[in-house]
């Protein structure tokens, strides 16, 4: 088992894009359906594997290039000091007092850590100086509890 680290920041608009935040249905649309549906399926289809979009679910990172991968740990505790240090880079950029507070931070590396260590995945998001947000993950590979079937986007040694 080993973790990889995902960050996004970007406009909010773009993150509320959520069809291109979901993989497309296994099924393609049925014959005779509408064009805008058949396109939009297309475009799915072709831009959720490439896009850099956080996915809706965290385990499906995994079905994002290698590319994306911000970094890859053995030990939950690696991958925390991973977290940690992009919170403490994006805490004087968070929207409200309340989220840079430094305790609260510290409150969920450790649950990060936690979770992580039992084979969860981690998905935290805050607003930046609107209108932008981040977008940071950890995700348990090899295998994913939430999607034991994924494969590993890095090849490992």
């Amino acid at each position: 088992m080993h973790h990889h680290g995902y960050l996004w920041t970007g406009p909010k608009q773009r993150f509320d894009q959520e069809a291109l935040r979901r993989p497309p249905h296994p099924e393609p649309p049925p014959a005779g359906s509408r064009p805008e549906l058949i396109q939009r399926y297309r475009e799915v289809v072709a831009e959720f594997p490439g896009s850099d979009l956080p996915p809706l679910e965290t385990a499906l990172w995994l079905m994002k290039p290698g590319s994306v991968v911000c970094g890859t740990w053995h030990g939950p505790k690696e991958a925390a000091v991973w977290l940690r240090a992009r919170l403490t880079e994006y805490a004087p950029h968070f929207d409200t007092e309340e989220q840079r507070d430094g305790t609260r931070l510290e409150c969920l590396v450790n649950a990060a850590t936690d979770r992580l260590g039992w084979g969860g995945d981690v998905s935290l998001g805050f607003y930046l100086e609107r209108p932008s947000y981040l977008s940071l993950a950890v995700v348990t590979c090899s295998p994913n509890q939430s999607a034991p079937g994924l494969p590993c986007p890095v090849p490992q040694p």
